[in-house]
């Protein structure tokens, strides 16, 4: 996971691409996990990276995942 270090600086970091994700899954309201990667492919090295950004939303608590409709929604 690439955290601001001596090595990485805040924009190759994906504590950078919060804003991003969060903009698009609140323009949405509703967005599956295929979806979100398909409209910020552009922005990750590697799927990795997107998923650690996720995990990490989740961790704060600042997106939310739908078992029964398998959605992501912006948790407020």
């Amino acid at each position: 996971m690439k955290l601001p270090n001596k090595l990485f600086s805040y924009n190759q970091s994906i504590i950078s691409k919060f804003p991003m994700v969060l903009g698009v899954i609140s323009k949405k309201k509703d967005i599956t996990i295929y979806q979100l990667y398909i409209c910020v492919i552009d922005q990750f090295d590697d799927i990795t990276e997107f998923f650690y950004t996720l995990d990490c939303l989740y961790s704060l608590g600042k997106i939310d995942y739908d078992y029964k409709l398998r959605r992501l929604r912006y948790a407020v």
